[in-house]
């Protein structure tokens, strides 16, 4: 089936294309001797800051930094599979109860192109809810794209690494 919007979009062009690319990405992300920090490039202005505030408002449930953090048409694959867009996204940080764990950034990494970029890192990622404690090693990706001269974060897919 053809999406004419997909080609009229750049915004949406180049998000698919570069979620095509992303698993070649992230199997050029596991090397375990690679130096931490080795395959970080220069950050583009204003990226570096939103990938804090991104990680600051996770921590701390910020949801009204994260809502401006991530488009409208913002999509979150978890580890178990299941798929969740803003609104749910969201709404999981305003649950009495829930908070994430101050996590590490381990293996970080980033690239560039143009108004769209992918981070990465591996985390041991710590969670309550519901009164449970729950931990995970966690490879993240995310797709950044820059709209009206700011970074946001559009596609973000977890994935469980090995302990």
């Amino acid at each position: 089936m053809h999406d004419e919007a997909a080609d009229t979009d750049p915004v949406r062009r180049t998000l698919l294309s570069m979620m095509t690319m992303a698993p070649a990405f992230a199997a050029g992300m596991s090397g375990a001797g690679a130096p931490a920090r080795a395959a970080i490039g220069e950050a583009p202005t204003g990226l570096a800051d939103a990938i804090e505030a991104y990680n600051r408002a996770t921590t701390s449930n910020d949801v009204a930094t994260l809502a401006d953090l991530v488009t409208e048409d913002y999509m979150l694959v978890n580890s178990d599979a299941t798929v969740q867009d803003k609104a749910s996204y969201l709404a999981d940080f305003e649950v009495q109860g829930f908070k994430i764990d101050a996590y590490e950034v381990e293996q970080p990494v980033q690239r560039t192109y143009g108004d769209a970029a992918f981070t990465a890192w591996l985390m041991r990622l710590g969670w309550t809810q519901e009164g449970l404690h729950q931990s995970r090693r966690l490879r993240i990706v995310h797709v950044w794209t820059r709209q009206e001269g700011r970074w946001r974060i559009a596609f973000t897919q977890l994935t469980r690494a090995p302990e």
